[in-house]
């Protein structure tokens, strides 16, 4: 099993597009053998301590083996739509790793 977080920060006034983007590959995420097991839009008050931006959203993703993240990455649908996610996300950072 591999896991993988995502710090995702918007471009200003991105929420809508990156919505529409969400809608077609957060669901394919199942068909990877892979499953969301977190999504979450912090607030400033639900951190103790932070020392760079707050991202819009924390994704929190286990998928089987690396190529089934490979596979679900390279999907045709998902491909599709990944105009939506540059028009909407500024940056993302992936955090890979596994449960000890």
């Amino acid at each position: 099993m591999i896991y993988f977080t995502q710090l995702i920060y918007l471009r200003p006034g991105g929420e809508a597009i990156f919505d529409q983007f969400e809608n077609v590959a957060l669901p394919l995420i199942a068909q990877y053998n892979g499953q969301l097991l977190m999504r979450v839009r912090p607030q400033e008050a639900d951190f103790v301590e932070i020392n760079f931006d707050r991202p819009y959203e924390i994704h929190l993703v286990s998928f089987e083996s690396r190529s089934d993240f490979e596979r679900f990455a390279q999907d045709p649908s998902r491909q599709q739509f990944l105009h939506l996610k540059d028009q909407s996300v500024e940056k993302v950072v992936l955090i890979e790793g596994k449960m000890l």
